[in-house]
Formats: C-alpha cells, sequence, structure tokens
C-alpha cells in the first residue's frame, strides 16, 4: 500500500511558499541573534534619514514611525 496524497497544483504551490518563507526566516534569526532586539541608534534623525534614503516607505508611513519613535521611551533615555 502506497502512501500517496493527491493535492491541487494551486494547493502545493501555496505550501511550497510557505515553506520557502519560513526557511527564509529561520535563516535571518540564525544569522542575527537579536532580531527583536532595540535599535543600536537612539538619534531619531539618524533612523529617519536612513529610512527616508531607502525610497522604500511612504511620506504617510515615515511620519508615523517618526511620531512612533518620539513617543518612544527608549528614545526618550
Amino acid at each position: 500500500m502506497a502512501n500517496t496524497v493527491t493535492i491541487s497544483k494551486k494547493e502545493y504551490q501555496r505550501l511550497l511558499e510557505r515553506a520557502l518563507r519560513y526557511e527564509y526566516l529561520q535563516k535571518i534569526i540564525k544569522e542575527k541573534a537579536d532580531i527583536f532586539g532595540p535599535p543600536l541608534i537612539r538619534n531619531i534623525k539618524e533612523i529617519m534619514r536612513a529610512f527616508r534614503e531607502t525610497k522604500l516607505y511612504s511620506p504617510q508611513f515615515l511620519k508615523s514611525l517618526e511620531k512612533g519613535l518620539k513617543r518612544s521611551s527608549y528614545f526618550k533615555k
């Protein structure tokens, strides 16, 4: 008796994509010990400059990010 399961191509692709994302996340976590730790830089202006320079983020996101950083107790120390 064979252990065979038949699934649709769409379901196979969905499962494969999930597995690849999981493997990618595992790799990132192994490479960087503390990815959820606080940023090393405490200068809000430097952080904002770096985000703007990427040209990946909308003005609304950047405004929201800056507002959040200013509210953060981490940056008030």
